[in-house]
């Protein structure tokens, strides 16, 4: 199969709305996943950037990690959630997940009748911009993907390239273990390589490692610099937006928060990083058939 990043980019989304005699409502929430909390990165930084939309946020918290899994398992999944939200309804899907983005964005992005924006390409065009010798932190489903690689390498071919696969890293965040005393060792663990390397800009390539953003800055030399994709992501749905002629003008926009697993254990992981205990609701995926596995 070839993969989204294979391709050429002709610009930083590649998420064109598909022609349609459906418009879509400005007022309409955007849609955000991913498998757990590590989406509620994204999510910080899409209310930064636009501040006048509202959000609906799921995290498929029965189906996590999504890391391990096969790529049809993924596309299963993600079809699933679109299929879920686009029922609620909402006006853009933002998949704030790399490993959904790396096995199933190019699936599923002409399946529905609204603009669905991946994390990879933003990520990519971020780090070229910073260094040269790029190191990547990710999990096994988008390490083996090679789709960093290839996205950076097609943007600047010169580029160095060391990716790591982290699968101790999401249990961790779900489990709220950023703080545990071996979550240090275990983070230098596949850092270690990396700082061999002597990398000059490392990317989270996975939307859950920046909750591990204080371990991590202290286990890297200071002339690393950190890039997050949430950013450049954010700044993608503005612009997709304003093209789609679908920006809102809300004054008291508001976040709405669902799972497929246990409402109790994602309000109390996400506290963190939300600042706050969300109201979350659980939310049922029809007609799956998917193992749960954390």
């Amino acid at each position: 199969m070839q993969s989204r990043c294979d391709r050429k980019a002709n610009s930083i989304f590649e998420t064109r709305l598909q022609p349609s005699s459906r418009r879509i409502p400005q007022d309409l929430p955007i849609g955000v996943f991913d498998s757990g909390v590590g989406g509620l990165t994204v999510l910080r930084e899409l209310q930064r950037q636009l501040p006048h939309e509202s959000f609906l946020y799921f995290g498929d918290t029965a189906h996590v990690p999504y890391g391990t899994r096969s790529q049809d398992e993924i596309q299963e999944l993600v079809r699933q959630i679109l299929t879920w939200l686009v029922g609620q309804p909402i006006k853009m899907a933002i998949m704030a997940c790399n490993t959904s983005s790396a096995l199933a964005l190019d699936a599923v992005r002409n399946e529905f009748d609204i603009p669905i924006l991946g994390v990879i390409l933003p990520g990519a065009r971020a780090a070229v911009r910073s260094g040269c010798k790029i190191g990547v932190i990710a999990t096994p489903a988008t390490v083996a993907s090679n789709c960093y690689k290839r996205a950076i390498s097609e943007i600047k071919p010169e580029v160095e390239v060391f990716q790591v696969a982290c699968p101790e890293f999401v249990p961790l965040i779900e489990a709220n273990q950023i703080l545990h005393p071996q979550t240090r060792s275990i983070v230098w663990k596949r850092l270690q390589p990396l700082v061999e390397a002597e990398i000059d800009t490392l990317v989270y390539g996975c939307t859950h490692y920046p909750h591990l953003a204080p371990v991590i800055e202290q286990l890297l030399p200071q002339s690393v610099t950190l890039v997050n994709p949430a950013v450049q992501m954010a700044a993608a749905a503005a612009q997709e937006l304003e093209l789609l002629n679908l920006k809102s003008n809300q004054t008291a926009p508001e976040t709405s928060f669902f799972v497929s697993g246990k409402p109790e254990q994602f309000a109390h992981s996400s506290q963190h990083c939300l600042g706050f205990v969300p109201a979350v609701v659980a939310a049922q995926l029809q007609g799956l058939k998917i193992r749960t596995q954390f």
